[in-house]
């Protein structure tokens, strides 16, 4: 598989990998073997960044949509989403309550689909 789709399998933000797993194809078999015994460069990465806009809205409890409205468009670290979280901005109190109600309403209209 290309890079860019093992990166995404593995959370991780690309250009923030080797150079040379951004350069080559990865098997499945590599994948499967990166996740049951990641290599010290994996681990880093998941531990403190740079994250996808996935991975940092995903921490930080808002859309990916959000975070853009908000003005991030760089991957983030753990400590500036740590910075972030211990003093949110207006944009992210804001957006954090649109999520909020997002996930809020699609769990009663599945609720509703349900019955």
């Amino acid at each position: 598989m290309k890079p860019t789709t093992a990166a995404a399998k593995l959370g991780i933000y690309l250009p923030a990998a080797p150079e040379e797993f951004q350069t080559s194809s990865i098997t499945r078999d590599e994948l499967d073997a990166m996740r049951a015994d990641p290599p010290a460069w994996l681990v880093e990465l998941r531990r403190n960044g740079p994250f996808p806009k996935d991975v940092a809205a995903q921490k930080l409890g808002v859309s990916r949509s959000g975070l853009v409205r908000g003005g991030l468009t760089e991957a983030l670290t753990a400590d500036q989403i740590g910075e972030l979280i211990a003093d949110p901005p207006a944009w992210l109190v804001r957006e954090r309550e649109i999520y909020r109600d997002v996930v809020a309403e699609n769990a009663r209209l599945k609720a509703a689909r349900a019955e």
